[in-house]
């Protein structure tokens, strides 16, 4: 499975599918790192090589703020601004780690529990069916255990990606309009009316696995967000802005963009027989809509200065310039491997050449360390649009880098930004 493929890239934009003043960083004044001069050279050269209009990337040292590394412009449009730390990209799937701190909050207020049955929040999940051969039919048996928030947290509990393989399964998530993301509004006809709707119909489908036994890359996250409005009583996107967007100072994240920053939205691309394709520009783009729902898997717009206050956070033990978002045990927590004993992440389609073989909340953890890369105990996890975000909590580091094309795995972005951290 490679969620960087065209064929994913094609289905995601689809399904998510003048210059403004930026807004000034809200980030603390404390001392940022000595610039990295390979850093830069990497950004100029995937823009003088033309393998991206435009490049930023955030790298942050312990609890100091980042420093960005930039080139280009946020689109190959005559006159289109510069990127730079406040630029907005499509950040797809590192929607998740977003998604799963949100669970985790609820989690430290007691609102839910990590092994707890999903059908707690939504009753459908109550009386949960397997597959009896994935590729064949969709005959299936009763489940032997229950789907819970740490099935869901790890992409563990059965659930599937319908763009992910083939067979009568992924016929059927299609059929019921369960993509996981933005379809445009000529395509809403059938989707889903809402997370609790969503929720319900991928409860009624059979699971591909046996809860808790593998990982499947899914629609786990946008489930979550309706177990997060159950859960609090608060809509799902609402609940995100004010318990964790607001108390981070993530104020250029958004579900829907407003039209006043347009200016600053990058346009993403495809690469389509050699050359860049524009499949939804920032000036017509569909984030500039409200969604029918927020995707918790895939939903988000932000920028290389927000997502990096995420990451600051967490490698900071859940506080963030005087602000406690999470409590440090909390977040231990979630950066430590939740998977059921037994299971490994397999193919997980991530940009590195060394595959993480745990699962935190809402993103990879490694397990050991990579020769001449990243550490064991490093998170992170990244878009179908070519982002990265990750943490080394070894060598001190975080790195957020934004690009917006397709597939994400065109450019071994992730392996270069590590080969030049490392020193490989």
């Amino acid at each position: 499975m490679r969620p960087g493929r065209l064929t994913l890239a094609v289905a995601l934009a689809l399904a998510g599918c003048a210059p403004v003043t930026a807004p000034q960083s809200t980030v603390a004044s404390a001392s940022a790192p000595v610039a990295d001069t390979r850093l830069q050279a990497l950004v100029d050269r995937y823009v003088a090589q033309d393998m991206a209009p435009g490049i930023v990337i955030a790298v942050g040292h312990g609890d100091a703020p980042p420093h960005f590394y930039s080139a280009g412009h946020i689109s190959d449009d005559e006159g289109a601004a510069e990127a730079g730390p406040d630029s907005l990209w499509r950040i797809y799937s590192m929607t998740k780690p977003v998604t799963a701190m949100a669970v985790m909050q609820l989690v430290e207020d007691g609102k839910i529990g990590l092994d707890q049955p999903v059908s707690d929040f939504i009753p459908a999940f109550a009386e949960m069916r397997v597959l009896t051969d994935s590729e064949t039919s969709l005959d299936s048996r009763p489940a032997r255990h229950p789907v819970t928030i740490r099935h869901l947290l790890t992409h563990s509990g059965g659930l599937i990606y319908p763009f992910l393989g083939k067979g009568p399964l992924q016929d059927a998530y299609n059929r019921l309009g369960l993509i996981g993301g933005r379809v445009p509004p000529a395509a809403m006809a059938g989707q889903p009316a809402d997370l609790a709707d969503f929720a319900n119909r991928v409860a009624s489908l059979p699971l591909i696995a046996e809860p808790g036994t593998s990982w499947h890359y899914s629609v786990s996250s946008d489930v979550l967000g309706r177990v997060i409005e159950v859960a609090s009583g608060m809509a799902f996107d609402r609940f995100v802005q004010e318990r964790l967007l607001d108390p981070l100072g993530m104020t250029s994240t958004y579900w829907t963009v407003p039209t006043s920053e347009t200016g600053r939205f990058s346009t993403v691309y495809a690469w389509v027989d050699g050359r860049r394709v524009p499949i939804d520009t920032g000036a017509a783009s569909d984030w500039l809509h409200p969604p029918r729902m927020p995707f918790g898997g895939s939903g988000l717009v932000s920028s290389a200065r927000d997502y990096d206050r995420l990451l600051r956070m967490l490698a900071n033990g859940g506080e963030i310039d005087g602000v406690r978002v999470l409590r440090t045990e909390t977040v231990r927590l979630a950066l430590s491997n939740l998977l059921p004993d037994g299971v490994r992440v397999v193919g997980t389609g991530t940009p590195d050449t060394a595959v993480a073989e745990g699962y935190g909340a809402g993103g990879w953890v490694y397990l050991s360390d990579v020769p001449g890369g990243v550490h064991a105990g490093t998170y992170g996890w990244f878009g179908a649009g070519g982002t990265i975000a990750f943490i080394d909590p070894v060598k001190g580091i975080r790195v957020t880098a934004m690009v917006n094309y397709f597939p994400a795995d065109k450019w071994p972005l992730q392996r270069d930004i590590i080969e030049t951290l490392y020193g490989k």
